[in-house]
């Protein structure tokens, strides 16, 4: 298990799930007032904001789980739990090639620009609210608890040999 694979790391993590769910919020808000009353000052920094998170804090926050959490979890031995793993790595995979599309849109609408069209962009909002509100489901009831529950194992392990080294 990592070095950094601890409880302060995953209340990070959780923290940036909770960021990311807020993120997908905005993001379905706008791309609704898109679609109702256009783009005002205000959707183009909401615009702006998204697309900032997602291309850096968000994007971050997968390469932590790909170097921290997922490693100790597909060589756990089982095999059910490390197929889910790499399940979760193919929707990095997905979450940032629709990302790719969608970074650009958020851009145009963030500067005010109109080159965008309005049912791919509507398109694009709603298949990265349904990649990464799963991945994200799959990753709390499932992948964090196992990551959390061996952490604690591995933290009681070395409880008990500090213990049983002392007179």
């Amino acid at each position: 298990m990592s070095a950094a694979n601890n409880p302060a790391d995953f209340e990070a993590l959780d923290a940036c799930h909770v960021q990311i769910q807020r993120h997908l919020k905005d993001l379905a808000a706008l791309a609704q007032q898109i679609e109702t009353a256009g783009v005002d000052a205000k959707a183009q920094q909401q615009a702006a904001d998204i697309e900032a998170f997602f291309s850096g804090t968000s994007r971050q926050h997968h390469q932590e789980e790909e170097k921290n959490v997922f490693p100790s979890l597909l060589s756990s031995g089982d095999p059910d739990l490390a197929a889910a793993v790499r399940g979760l790595q193919q929707d990095h995979g997905w979450i940032e090639e629709n990302w790719l599309e969608l970074a650009p849109q958020l851009r145009a609408i963030a500067l005010g620009n109109s080159w965008y069209e309005s049912a791919e962009f509507q398109h694009a909002v709603e298949v990265f609210l349904e990649l990464v509100g799963d991945h994200i489901a799959l990753e709390e009831s499932l992948i964090y608890p196992e990551s959390k529950a061996r952490w604690a194992q591995v933290l009681a392990s070395r409880a008990a040999r500090a213990e049983s080294v002392q007179p």
